[in-house]
């Protein structure tokens, strides 16, 4: 470089350097954010929860596994998807750790595990701390609701990469299941019942799809909506029902403590992406059809709504939103009643919608819209969905 020729790279003569905070990030607001939260995150602890709030690392006592005698740790992560975008167009910020929470620790009951802790983190384009203590609050709530303890998290600001008011949410959590307790496709036989637990609306799946709808409909997130008695904000905002306590309660009450080779409840499918057929199908072995009967439910009025106002065929509907399902529990025969019961004892709707049957390799031969053999990855056994919906 001549020396004739400035050094841009550093600051003129007499001129202030360029800070962090003009750079745009403000360390001074992340310390506050913590402040706020802090103490809804407490509120998640139990004595196995060492080190409080603020540390580099969340530490969990693990001792309780020594009784076990072959714990199994099971791990998930996961995010919220575009439905963030409805809560910051509505600025409503604590209720979407709901969603976070729902769309990870309710894959791990999928297993019969029970999830332990979870840590959290959300990216920003600008710490607001009032906003990233109502995101962590509803967090907490969630974890709180779960019997899971929110042991740490991280906010991270991006400014240039993300706009002022814009945020993603993340999450990860870890669980544990004794090995011969274990829940999944080889316990399912043919007989089996399948149980059909109530959502509590679109929950976190297809939002671009939702979004995509609602925006060629022309309608605001204001628009008050009689079939929902409410505005459509308020209806798409409503927070992912979390499955985890209803569902380790059943395993409990239909399993008990013991482990062994027939256990009364065979599994569970989180219905998430994928909709109900592909994550039914995820479950069950090779060789299994489940049958699913839509006419042992109404499909909810904001389903109705967006395939009105889309004009969106039904088969992407099913493979794209839970259509009123959040979650599944297979069972034996003889089980079925006692589920049923213990279900409506914790207030959450639940019936029979199918049962389980050997397959029948002529209906993927016929190529039936209907029917589908393993999903994501897993060849596994078969779901068919058949008459119309109630």
């Amino acid at each position: 470089m001549s020396s004739s020729t400035p050094d841009q790279s550093q600051p003129a003569p007499g001129a202030t350097g360029i800070t962090y905070a003009a750079a745009g990030v403000d360390v001074e607001a992340g310390d506050r954010a913590v402040e706020l939260m802090k103490d809804a995150v407490k509120a998640t602890h139990t004595d196995s929860v060492l080190g409080g709030v603020g540390g580099f690392a969340g530490l969990f006592d693990v001792s309780r596994l020594l009784t076990y005698r072959r714990p199994l740790l099971a791990t998930s992560t996961d995010g919220v998807g575009t439905k963030v975008a409805i809560a910051q167009a509505m600025d409503v910020h604590d209720t979407i750790g709901f969603d976070l929470v729902g769309m990870v620790v309710d894959d791990i009951v999928v297993v019969g595990a029970e999830p332990l802790y979870m840590t959290d983190y959300i990216a920003c384009g600008k710490v607001v701390p009032e906003r990233i203590a109502d995101i962590v609050r509803g967090i907490a709530a969630a974890c709180s609701v779960a019997g899971t303890a929110l042991v740490g998290g991280e906010t991270a600001e991006h400014p240039g990469l993300l706009g002022e008011n814009e945020y993603d949410v993340a999450g990860a959590a870890t669980g544990v299941v004794e090995a011969d307790a274990l829940l999944g496709p080889e316990r399912v036989r043919a007989g089996d019942v399948v149980i059909g637990m109530a959502s509590s609306g679109i929950h976190s799946n297809g939002y671009s799809l939702v979004r995509r709808v609602i925006n060629h409909a022309g309608w605001a997130l204001d628009r008050q909506v009689s079939e929902l008695g409410r505005t459509l904000g308020e209806e798409l905002l409503e927070p992912t029902r979390v499955y985890a306590a209803d569902c380790l309660d059943l395993v409990r009450e239909l399993n008990g403590a013991a482990g062994g080779d027939d256990l009364a409840l065979r599994g569970f499918s989180h219905v998430t992406g994928g909709g109900l057929a592909a994550n039914l199908a995820r479950v069950l072995p090779k060789g299994l059809l489940a049958t699913v009967d839509r006419s042992t439910w109404e499909l909810p009025a904001i389903f109705k709504l967006v395939a009105e106002l889309g004009g969106v065929p039904q088969a992407d509907l099913e493979r794209t939103l839970n259509l009123g399902v959040g979650m599944v529990a297979i069972v034996a025969p003889e089980a079925a009643d006692s589920a049923l019961a213990r279900l409506a004892e914790r207030g959450l709707p639940s019936w029979v919608m199918g049962r389980v049957s050997d397959d029948d390799a002529s209906l993927a031969q016929a190529g039936d819209p209907d029917y589908v053999q393993g999903a994501k990855g897993v060849d596994g056994g078969a779901v068919r969905l058949v008459n119309a919906y109630a």
